[in-house]
């Protein structure tokens, strides 16, 4: 059962990027002009970059170390939380990943 909703939370991921990248590239294009397809497949591989290097929590948890030491808290601790069933591997590789196949076989 768990990866069905592993497999699930990709799939709405990978749906969710596919919306937000088209918009983008469409704004894209509305502004300067040139051809969508291009533009969507650069697009995509930014973004499938983007997830797979920050798909965790890392940066946010790096960015807070300062802070927590301050009021004298420990580090986060790396547990699953929100209903997340995918981890920061699980989401490069069936998320960032794939949205980088297919932003190259665009742009190619």
């Amino acid at each position: 059962m768990t990866v069905l909703k592993g497999l699930r939370e990709a799939g709405v991921l990978f749906v969710i990027a596919l919306v937000v990248v088209a918009v983008a590239a469409g704004a894209w294009v509305a502004v300067a002009g040139g051809d969508f397809v291009n533009r969507f497949g650069v697009a995509l591989v930014v973004v499938g970059a983007l997830l797979g290097v920050t798909g965790d929590l890392t940066l946010s948890r790096i960015g807070m170390l300062d802070a927590r030491a301050t009021f004298g808290l420990a580090p986060e601790q790396e547990t699953g939380g929100g209903g997340r069933v995918l981890t920061g591997v699980g989401i490069f590789l069936f998320v960032g990943l794939p949205l980088v196949a297919a932003g190259v076989l665009l742009v190619s």
